[in-house]
């Protein structure tokens, strides 16, 4: 039986709503079983099992989880939101700046795709609409703002990618900061140029209420900014010092969100027991993903399916660049169908041995990934970042308001792209800075 039939029989699974994580390992369990027979079927997925539950990175999975859920429950959110727009209330667009400035912020202490999106969409969206913004830009700032969870760093897919790569997480974290400021910059640029050529787009804020001066502004937002960003700081800072693994820096930050969520008198006892059985429930299903993937990417590489790929590429005779656009144009499809986990659970293991025998960089590869998932995660038709958005809007923001607002993001999102292909450096720069300290 051929490896090779193991994706198409995949994607038919997924296609017709069997669960991923059965799917995989069905799979799994019937390609392995006709080519290692019983014995050997068991001996791959005790190894890989075996893996997974050792794997000290995976450790950061719940403990990044867990510190986004105690961000949210510190109650911040919404005084964050107005310190922020103290400072963006006069540029054109300001509102939806200072969104993207939020989502940054709360993308840097969540790490989860698609929390920042719901809980900064449900402050923005009714204040922007109140002051009349464009209602495609309002749907074009959330959904794009918000998939910055996927490249700010601490995110959980980049915990995810790097043992699946076999690449250092450490350093892809701190490859994904500059690329995660170009995204965010892009947008800022954008939203900038746009209401100052079109301002009934996003007009600026003539509420009465007098701008507080410049020393009372620093103090407001230095004791609203100041908490959150010291976490920040705890967890990037000490992956970047050297000073701590992914894994001991995400546990900093743990404790550092319990400690703001005490500093703000939110932290009750329904309080933690609400974020930690969020966080049981959403790690659980991450890593039982994890292990049928492991074992279905086993089964597949054991059975000779990725020396087939191999063959059958060098059969074409595509080069290095035909391979990465590729392996790039693969995932941006599949984007459209499958959850971004899967995704890399699917297309990483068999393509980061190809990228790198084809000399590129791997942490380079990780975050130009990451990039591209994010980008098929805000691309119509089956965009995920509608579905958050349409789950939170109110009725007067329609479908056609969202697909029209999201396309000048995703040029955006390819011009970012682009120039990570042309100046890699873009990403491999600061880890190797930090490296030779």
């Amino acid at each position: 039986m051929s490896s090779l039939w193991m994706f198409p029989a995949l994607i038919a699974g997924i296609l017709t709503g069997f669960p991923v994580a059965f799917a995989m390992l069905s799979l799994a369990v019937l390609f392995g079983w006709s080519t290692f027979g019983a014995e050997g079927l068991l001996h791959q997925s005790v190894l890989k099992i075996e893996e997974v539950a050792t794997a000290q990175v995976l450790a950061a999975v719940p403990l990044f989880i867990f510190m986004g859920a105690m961000f949210e429950a510190s109650g911040i959110a919404s005084r964050l939101f107005d310190a922020i727009h103290l400072w963006t209330r006069r540029l054109p667009g300001g509102l939806a700046v200072g969104t993207v400035i939020m989502c940054v912020i709360f993308a840097a202490t969540s790490g989860v795709v698609g929390a920042t999106e719901t809980v900064v969409g449900l402050l923005a969206i009714p204040a922007m609409l109140r002051h009349n913004y464009s209602k495609s830009l309002i749907c074009g700032t959330i959904c794009a703002g918000g998939s910055l969870g996927t490249i700010i760093p601490p995110s959980v897919l980049a915990v995810v990618i790097g043992p699946v790569a076999s690449a250092s997480v450490g350093t892809i974290l701190i490859g994904m900061i500059i690329p995660g400021l170009m995204l965010a910059a892009s947008y800022i640029v954008y939203i900038v140029l746009r209401c100052a050529l079109r301002p009934q787009d996003g007009p600026q804020v003539e509420d009465g209420a007098p701008v507080p001066g410049l020393l009372e502004r620093l103090r407001i937002t230095g004791a609203v900014l100041v908490p959150p960003v010291i976490v920040i700081l705890c967890v990037l800072g000490s992956m970047m010092a050297g000073i701590a693994t992914p894994t001991e820096a995400s546990a900093t930050g743990a404790v550092g969100t319990v400690l703001l969520a005490a500093s703000y008198g939110r932290l009750t006892w329904p309080v933690l027991v609400d974020s930690a059985m969020r966080t049981v429930r959403i790690t659980a299903m991450i890593l039982f993903i994890v292990t049928c993937g492991s074992i279905f990417a086993a089964v597949f590489v054991g059975s000779g399916g990725l020396m087939a790929i191999t063959d059958l590429l060098a059969a074409f005779d595509l080069g290095r660049w035909g391979l990465l656009a590729i392996v790039m144009g693969i995932t941006f499809v599949a984007g459209f169908m499958l959850e971004p986990l899967v995704i890399i659970l699917i297309v990483v293991p068999i393509s980061a041995p190809l990228v790198t025998a084809a000399g590129f960089d791997l942490t380079w590869f990780c975050v130009l990934f990451l990039v591209m998932l994010q980008t098929a995660y805000l691309t119509p038709p089956m965009a995920p970042s509608i579905f958050y958005l349409r789950g939170i809007a109110p009725p007067s923001i329609t479908l056609r308001d969202m697909y029209v607002g999201i396309w000048p993001f995703i040029g955006l999102q390819l011009c970012v792209i682009a120039l990570l292909v042309i100046f890699p450096e873009c990403v491999t720069w600061l880890p190797d800075a930090l490296s030779r300290r």
